[in-house]
C-alpha cells in the first residue's frame, strides 16, 4: 500500500530519503546527471526546512521511500490568492505505474485546496510522455495562450 506523508525534518529517515530520491531523479534520464554531494544535500535539507512555504511529500510503500514531491507556495497576483508550483516529482523506476505519482499529486491538490490556492502550476519536459499523461488525466491543461518555460543559468 502506497502512503503519502509530509517530510519530518527531525526524522533522519525522511531527510535521507529526500536526498536519495532527489539524487535518483537527477541521475534519471529526465535529470541533468550531476547528483548532489553530501554537503549540498545537507544544505538543501536545511533550506527546505527553513522555507516557510515549502511542501515536501514522500511516498512510501511499506517501509521503503519510493517517491518525492517538492512544491512551493507563491502568490497568483492576478487572483490575489496563493498558488502552488510543483518543482520536482520523482517515483523510483521500479515503482512507476503503481499510482505513487498520482497519490503525490492528489496530496498536493488537497494541500492547495486547504490553503485556498487559486491554482497549481508545474513544468514538464516535452519528452516525458508518462508525466504529461498523468497531469492531463488530472485536469492540468496547456495555458491559453501557450506559455513557454525559459531559464537563464547563473
Amino acid at each position: 500500500m502506497i502512503n503519502i506523508i509530509k517530510c519530518d525534518y527531525e526524522n533522519p529517515k525522511h531527510t535521507n530519503a529526500v536526498k536519495l530520491l532527489l539524487n535518483a531523479y537527477i541521475a534519471d534520464e529526465m535529470g541533468d546527471g550531476t547528483v548532489l554531494d553530501e554537503k549540498t544535500g545537507d544544505t538543501l535539507i536545511k533550506k527546505l526546512n527553513s522555507h516557510e512555504r515549502a511542501i515536501v511529500l514522500l511516498a512510501k510503500d511499506g517501509d521503503e521511500f519510493i517517491g518525492l514531491l517538492t512544491a512551493f507556495e507563491n502568490i497568483a497576483t492576478f487572483k490575489a490568492k496563493p498558488m502552488i508550483n510543483v518543482h520536482d516529482i520523482i517515483v523510483l523506476k521500479e515503482y512507476r505505474g503503481r499510482g505513487a505519482g498520482r497519490r503525490l499529486m492528489n496530496a498536493v491538490v488537497v494541500e492547495a485546496k486547504k490553503r485556498e490556492c487559486a491554482r497549481i502550476t508545474l513544468e514538464v519536459r516535452e519528452d516525458n510522455a508518462a508525466a504529461r499523461n498523468l497531469y492531463k488525466s488530472m485536469d492540468f491543461k496547456q495555458t491559453q495562450p501557450k506559455m513557454l518555460y525559459l531559464r537563464r543559468e547563473l
